[in-house]
């Protein structure tokens, strides 16, 4: 279900370290047909993104997934078992940074190693990231594929498909 700490992931911005002061990720999976979602918080990274120079720009970031929060704690305690996130095991989804590009404006896109459960998987995340008296803010939304990272098994009720809202700010 809630790959979407993946998200988690990109929160990094300005072209010094920059310290997050505010993030929600979020995340949604259709079951039986309905949307699903949740989030996670604790968001920590450590970003150097600069537009003028994306060659040297990085971003690292990780999420607790023991924060996951559906309020439901009978599905939180399931998505915490082995069949989905281990969090004995595997606590942290972490993202890295691999390269940037500028797409236009305030739109970027990234490729990132996203882990999560042990599985490393390279992912494009399309983001908008700007700067205005002197805090960053990054915007982004993505999908994942719930099965590349051994989330759940095979299931007729539940989509593979997990999208991912990231939005968080820092100075």
């Amino acid at each position: 279900m809630p790959v979407l700490l993946i998200i988690i992931i990109i929160t990094a911005f300005t072209a010094v370290n920059t310290t997050i002061t505010r993030s929600a990720i979020t995340f949604q999976i259709k079951n039986l047909g309905i949307n699903t979602g949740g989030t996670f918080s604790g968001l920590q990274a450590n970003a150097h993104f600069n537009p003028a120079n994306l060659t040297a720009s990085t971003i690292e970031a990780s999420v607790d997934v023991n924060t996951i929060n559906t309020n439901n704690s009978t599905r939180d305690d399931h998505l915490k078992s082995d069949e989905f996130f281990d969090v004995t095991k595997y606590p942290k989804i972490t993202l890295k940074s691999v390269s940037f590009k500028h797409k236009s404006g305030d739109k970027y896109s990234g490729q990132f190693n996203l882990t999560i459960k042990g599985k490393t998987r390279l992912v494009e995340i399309p983001f908008t990231y700007t700067e205005k008296d002197n805090t960053s803010a990054f915007k982004s939304t993505f999908k994942i594929n719930r099965l590349d990272f051994g989330l759940g098994g095979d299931s007729l009720t539940m989509s593979n498909e997990v999208t991912v809202d990231i939005d968080a700010e820092g100075k």
